[in-house]
């Protein structure tokens, strides 16, 4: 079955004024859909492949379109309008099992956000700042990927995306204003879904 564009949770204009409305509608509309159609053109390049040649030139493709696809499907899911100007429930982390380990993990929530937004900063290039479960420790870690590709070695809690197409139109190049803004719209109800969901998380 062909990857389709998901709908969004909210409308486009929602997460203003962290997250302009121009600004979603093209990451969706425009580079959201672009990962969707390069992808479902590899996937059917290579079942039609009949050579292993031909699949492993393939790889590429499917790596940087998949991982596209399934990095902003969560990462829609990640926001919400803002508890701030009173729109929604974004940006506050209720008192619960996900404040509880972000505490034990990282001290506090203002520790979790200056770590994370360090180690995002940090990225050369486009690519995703993540909180991830390991459940191996059962704890809370923070990781980076390049470019498109996905979280794999750590189950992916938040990810919040660095590439220019998703800040540009409205703080420019300052990365460190973005990243301190979308807190204000980071959806922790679905964060503490996804720490159950996929982690096997222990209290």
């Amino acid at each position: 079955m062909a990857n389709t564009l998901p709908d969004l949770p909210y409308p486009y204009d929602a997460l203003e004024p962290y997250i302009s409305r121009q600004i979603m509608e093209l990451h969706h509309k425009k580079h959201h859909q672009t990962y969707v159609n390069a992808l479902n053109a590899a996937e059917a390049a290579y079942a039609r492949a009949s050579t292993p040649k031909e699949r492993i030139a393939l790889q590429a493709a499917l790596k940087f379109n998949g991982g596209g696809h399934i990095n902003h499907s969560l990462f829609w899911k990640n926001l919400a309008p803002s508890a701030e100007v009173k729109k929604g429930t974004g940006g506050i982390l209720k008192d619960g099992p996900l404040k509880q380990a972000i505490e034990r993990d990282f001290g506090s929530l203002d520790n979790l956000k200056k770590q994370f937004n360090e180690a995002t900063l940090g990225i050369q290039g486009s690519g995703w700042g993540w909180l991830g479960f390991n459940p191996t420790a059962n704890r809370l870690e923070l990781a980076t990927t390049p470019n498109q590709d996905p979280l794999l070695h750590i189950f992916p809690i938040i990810g919040v995306d660095i590439w220019e197409h998703a800040f540009y139109l409205q703080y420019l190049n300052v990365k460190a204003d973005y990243l301190k803004a979308i807190w204000s719209v980071i959806d922790f109800d679905e964060a503490e879904k996804r720490l159950f969901e996929g982690a096997s998380y222990k209290l």
